[in-house]
């Protein structure tokens, strides 16, 4: 195991357990012991939908590769639902790095998958950010605090500048510049490689729109799969708090700092519901049970991954 994998491990493993010691082990265990299963399969039928969407919207991506090089859809969709199994079980980023190799095993340029990846997963973050900052606007009644709107607004710049990277002549040929500059040929070549492959999604409008709606789609799910599960122990709350505080929470999950988002979910959950009056205990819960929703929507990716060949390390 490698050291920084160690660290994510550990920062995981302490971050969840100093959470749920809060919180009392056995009220948390109580909470989510007491589920009720009607409540729970709604949402398991709603992760697979949203998982189905994931790999649609990546697919559609794909129009930008270079003619005759996409691979054939059944690849496809294994690529990705063996990458979402490797996303759960290490931090997220290592799920797009797998997504991204895979592709390029396939004749694929690894610049052309990457920026396949880079742009789905910066489209998620859009998506998240739009839902979030619609439904702080339009629901009142949901607590508000500057940490809300600077994380919503950090990830909109980040969103901002990539846009302004692929759309605007100007910011390109300045990151173009940048990109000479390097110091490594090996690292120049390959950064201006990427750079191109990202500027040519200006030239796919519809499949950007189709991919941003089916983002937005996406999310929405997750609001829902997590008011499913909030049901089955008990919380009632406005749907629209779940509008505010989901995107928001899967936002900080996203961070490469744990596995799965564990620990770094549990954090987002206590903080933001407990604003809403939820108790540490059944919010801890309620975050356990959204990480272990997302293990069983990578299910089919297990599958796939033990029943056929994996690339090397």
């Amino acid at each position: 195991m490698g050291l920084s994998r160690l660290v994510r491990l550990i920062v995981a493993v302490g971050l969840t357990s100093y959470i749920v010691w809060k919180a009392n082990p056995q009220s948390v265990l109580q909470a989510a012991r007491g589920a009720d299963p009607g409540w729970i399969a709604a949402a398991v039928a709603l992760v697979f939908v949203d998982r189905a969407l994931m790999a649609w919207r990546w697919i559609d991506l794909l129009a930008a590769l270079s003619p005759g090089s996409r691979p054939p859809f059944p690849v496809i969709l294994r690529i990705f639902f063996v990458s979402s199994f490797v996303g759960t079980f290490l931090p997220s980023v290592a799920g797009d790095a797998y997504r991204a190799y895979s592709l390029s095993r396939e004749r694929v340029r690894v610049s052309e998958s990457a920026a396949s990846v880079l742009m789905d997963r910066l489209l998620g973050v859009l998506s998240m950010v739009l839902l979030g900052a619609v439904a702080l606007t339009f629901a009142p009644e949901v607590p508000r605090d500057r940490w809300t709107a600077l994380w919503l607004g950090g990830a909109g710049c980040i969103c901002l500048v990539v846009a302004l990277v692929v759309f605007h002549d100007r910011a390109g040929q300045l990151l173009d510049a940048r990109v000479r500059a390097l110091p490594a040929g090996r690292l120049q070549r390959a950064a201006a490689s990427l750079t191109e492959a990202v500027r040519r999604y200006a030239n796919h409008h519809g499949e950007l729109a189709r991919v941003l709606t089916a983002s937005l789609m996406v999310q929405g799910l997750r609001v829902v799969q997590a008011f499913c599960l909030a049901r089955a122990i008990g919380i009632v709350l406005p749907l629209s708090t779940f509008f505010v505080y989901i995107p928001i929470s899967v936002l900080l999950m996203q961070a490469p700092v744990t596995i799965s988002g564990l620990g770094t979910a549990q954090v987002a959950f206590v903080w933001l519901f407990g604003q809403a009056g939820v108790r540490a205990d059944a919010a801890t819960a309620l975050s356990l049970l959204f990480i272990a929703l997302g293990v069983v929507g990578s299910l089919p990716g297990a599958f796939l991954y033990l029943t056929g060949d994996r690339p090397a390390r």
